[in-house]
């Protein structure tokens, strides 16, 4: 079992940089890829971000791509996920999570902890 913390959100302007991090602890010694998820008020959680076990492969949602990077520091045990040039489109809570399983996955139902989430709210 992984547990995951999300911090970092907070409130920007338009055009903007936030960096949110998720550090992770309990069985951190395993093989695991990380997400990151966002839900805005009244719509439905939708996937950002994805990165493998080891660091190499990423995936991005078109919404993002060029402006979001996912990274991770697996002697930190953490996860990041880089935000430039924010959108107010962009404000939602933000979720990391953990994925125990085969591919690097862009459905939310394939992982298998969550945090908390934390809000970033971009304004214009």
């Amino acid at each position: 079992q992984v547990e995951v913390v999300e911090s970092g959100g907070g409130l920007v302007q338009t055009g903007g940089s936030l960096r949110l991090s998720c550090a992770a602890s309990g069985r951190t010694g395993s093989f695991y890829h990380m997400g990151w998820f966002r839900q805005a008020p009244g719509k439905e959680r939708e996937f950002v971000a994805a990165i493998s076990w080891n660091g190499v492969i990423t995936y991005y949602a078109d919404s993002v791509k060029g402006r979001f990077t996912i990274s991770r520091d697996n002697a930190k045990n953490t996860g990041y996920l880089q935000m430039n040039r924010l959108k107010p489109e962009d404000t939602a809570v933000y979720y990391c999570a953990a994925d125990f399983g085969g591919g690097l996955r862009s459905d939310a139902d394939a992982y298998d902890a969550w945090g908390q989430g934390t809000q970033v709210t971009v304004s214009s």
